[in-house]
């Protein structure tokens, strides 16, 4: 099977910026993120100690806050860490907090705000990854909501049809897979706007194609997406 790009490819006309990610990746600008790489990049010219990105599943936070990561050196912080704040403020200045649904599963508050206040005091910075802006998250501590209420929140929009498509042309060309831009155009359209949706899809079209020795075609992506109702 035929592992090169071909010429339809390049055809599309997308006008997006790129960054450098983890590895090998690249992260798309789009005007869908684009307010929140420019919060990043002020980085460490930040108004406080906090800053939150906030958008919905699938829309390019993690991603980004591992771009930002790869900048800053920030430690990786899971919610379940606040519970030993102290400890957790001690070992780095910058840090990223990720996976916060505190209208899902129940937030440590104290220690969250003992987290929040020894970054400040230690001039250090928190990067908040969450669905939700950290403004709206139902919080009963009055100390913690101000903190949260404070830290300038930006939004991650879904991606659009544009970005969609680069992030296909990337993902199919890190596999060296050829596919044509009608075909790019028809998993764009039909399959869930997400760029993890983006990237399973890929995967299974990808094996699809190599198990039935098959071009990735329009036809090819109808039936891979067909099996797979939830792309």
């Amino acid at each position: 099977m035929t592992r090169n790009m071909s010429a339809t490819v390049p055809q599309l006309a997308l006008d997006l910026g790129h960054r450098p990610a983890l590895g090998r990746d690249d992260f798309l600008v789009a005007p869908c993120n684009r307010a929140a790489v420019a919060w990043l990049d002020r980085w460490p010219d930040w108004p406080g100690p906090a800053l939150a990105v906030h958008g919905p599943p699938g829309c390019g936070k993690t991603h980004l806050a591992q771009v930002w990561r790869a900048r800053s050196g920030a430690l990786p912080v899971v919610p379940a860490a606040l519970a030993d704040p102290s400890a957790l403020a001690a070992a780095a200045r910058v840090f990223v907090l990720d996976g916060v649904e505190p209208d899902r599963t129940p937030l440590d508050e104290p220690g969250l705000l003992h987290f929040h206040n020894l970054v400040a005091e230690r001039g250090g910075h928190l990067l908040i990854c969450a669905r939700v802006a950290p403004a709206r998250w139902p919080v009963a501590l009055a100390d913690l909501r101000s903190r949260l209420a404070a830290a300038p929140a930006v939004a991650v929009a879904a991606p659009d049809d544009a970005l969609i498509e680069a992030v296909l042309v990337k993902l199919f060309a890190d596999r060296q897979l050829a596919v044509g831009a009608d075909a790019l155009r028809y998993l764009a359209i039909h399959m869930e706007r997400s760029f993890e949706a983006a990237r399973n899809a890929v995967a299974a079209i990808d094996r699809a194609a190599l198990a039935a020795r098959r071009r990735v075609t329009v036809a090819l992506v109808r039936d891979v997406l067909a099996d797979r109702p939830e792309a």
